[in-house]
């Protein structure tokens, strides 16, 4: 009688363990505010100054060109600490209080390649995930792996490589390679 409610025990642990297996979560978010770099164009207001007010890419150097001043390094800053950085630059010896402010205009790219029917570079829209990039890039070919692909991401001067699942947030300058589908 023992061995029967053994036997249906050691058959059903690794059913049950099956069946409670977790779906994977990500963070919306994970690097926190957005930081400025080569490629992002910017959109700068200075109020009262109808003139300054323009957009402005930011070039190799990680800085930006601006009238009267000269250049201005943005590059590992925030918006907030672009305009602080432009206002500055402007109050030191060219405008009394200047006000500033600094939106992105123009997010960096990223870029997908694999099994998509539109490999490429694409504009990067803030808050997007590995799904909404691959609609992006026309939706999957008919062979590709559906449930995850792999992200390449410089991390400091390290280029990282990870797989991940389709809600994933991805960056700009990422590098989505959709695997081919093994049947």
């Amino acid at each position: 009688m023992r061995a029967p409610k053994l036997l249906m025990t050691m058959l059903l642990v690794p059913l049950a363990a099956c069946a409670t297996t977790p779906e994977a979560i990500y963070p919306v978010e994970t690097k926190g505010p957005y930081t400025l770099d080569t490629g992002d164009v910017l959109r700068v207001t200075v109020y009262g100054e109808e003139d300054l007010t323009n957009s402005y890419r930011v070039d190799d150097a990680g800085t930006i060109s601006f009238p009267l001043v000269g250049t201005v390094a943005v590059r590992n800053t925030t918006t907030r600490g672009a305009a602080d950085r432009v206002a500055a630059a402007l109050a030191n010896g060219f405008m009394r209080s200047p006000d500033v402010a600094v939106e992105v205009a123009e997010y960096r790219p990223f870029y997908i390649q694999g099994e998509v029917k539109n490999a490429g570079q694409f504009p990067y829209v803030y808050g997007m995930t590995l799904r909404a990039a691959i609609s992006t890039a026309g939706g999957f070919t008919e062979t590709a792996e559906r449930d995850e692909a792999v992200i390449y991401r410089k991390n400091g001067s390290e280029m990282v490589k990870g797989t991940v699942g389709l809600d994933y947030p991805i960056f700009p300058d990422d590098t989505i390679v959709v695997k081919e589908r093994w049947f």
